[in-house]
């Protein structure tokens, strides 16, 4: 089969022939049509991730049909897409110490074929594409878990998001629009928060310009109830400026860094709630597909790549100008 290769972290991204995967018992094995990309998989072919093993299939998120299955759940010619939670474990709060996600050290979902365990695989909603859907798995989870566990939104909630663009803070938009809140970004991109205004955002400021912060605190004088943040660096401490009294502040990464200036009396004296969040577990990943197909809610593609064109693909995530998500087709598009 056609696959995408990670040889080493010197090495460039190779699209080559290998073996078809090993079929094992209770597993469903999947003709893939489409994968996206995450920032994780740059990384890894960076080396900048860690246990990283070589060489490996990178992708973590897939979507395909059902070509082989020992299961009544699964049968034959079902439109899935794969939850790439791997040994989550009993604790809901938190992951596992085995916990991994699809994709490393494991062979990930670029590629036309990959074998999994039945329980990890779901129908695909059926307003979904299978780009749509290949879409879906670990930014939906992701946003959800922060969305809803973490940062509690609910309708009449006012919201801010940062770095929008990128494919868990689009689908956080998504999720807090569909309940009911009021939406704001921030983006060093106008033409970014253009967009999301046209999906439904209230406003938004650019980061890039001195006193960002105060623009929003003009919008929303009484604060956000939540604010939803993947960058850490300088500029966290303003995101408390900007919680109202009991808010919340939910982040999912730290790209920029730690944060060198924190006012701890400010954090104390608003009673702000500061959590911590990554992936999600398995009832939540459901919960997540539940959602998508009350609200009938399709994932923002920014750009679709064939699978023969894997380290374009790659190249354009790493330059961090995308809006949505980037997908690997590995069939017809749209299909």
């Amino acid at each position: 089969m056609k696959a995408v290769l990670l040889n080493s972290k010197e090495s460039s991204i190779i699209v080559d022939e290998i073996p078809a995967p090993i079929h094992g018992i209770d597993e469903v094995l999947i003709a893939l049509q489409a994968s996206a990309l995450n920032h994780r998989d740059v990384w890894i072919s960076k080396g900048l991730y860690a246990k990283i093993q070589y060489p490996v299939i990178p992708g973590s998120d897939g979507a395909g049909i059902v070509i082989s299955s020992s299961t009544k759940q699964t049968p034959l010619g079902s439109r899935v897409l794969i939850n790439p939670n791997i040994n989550w474990e009993e604790n809901t709060s938190i992951q596992s110490s085995r916990y991994e996600i699809l994709g490393m050290p494991s062979q990930g979902t670029m590629a036309e074929m990959i074998s999994v365990p039945a329980h990890r695989v779901h129908p695909i909603p059926e307003h979904l594409t299978f780009e749509q859907a290949a879409a879906l798995p670990l930014a939906g989870l992701t946003a959800y878990r922060v969305a809803f566990t973490k940062g509690l939104i609910q309708s009449g909630n006012t919201v801010l998001i940062t770095g929008i663009g990128g494919g868990v803070a689009l689908m956080a938009m998504q999720f807090a629009l569909a309940a009911g809140a009021k939406v704001y970004v921030t983006s060093g991109s106008q033409t970014k928060i253009d967009k999301a205004m046209q999906l439904g955002a209230s406003g938004g400021a650019l980061y890039t310009v001195a006193n960002w912060a105060k623009k929003l605190i003009g919008e929303i004088p009484n604060g956000f109830d939540c604010i939803i943040d993947s960058a850490g660096g300088p500029e966290w401490s303003n995101l408390t400026s900007l919680i109202t009294m009991g808010g919340r502040l939910v982040f999912y990464g730290a790209t920029l860094g730690n944060v060198p200036d924190l006012s701890l009396q400010r954090l104390f004296w608003k009673q702000i709630t500061i959590c911590g969040s990554t992936m999600g577990n398995d009832a939540e990943f459901e919960m997540m597909l539940h959602f998508c197909e009350h609200h009938r809610i399709v994932p923002i593609i920014d750009s679709m790549f064939s699978i023969d064109e894997a380290e374009l693909a790659f190249a354009h995530l790493d330059k961090g100008q995308q809006f949505g998500k980037i997908i690997l087709h590995h069939g017809q598009k749209g299909s």
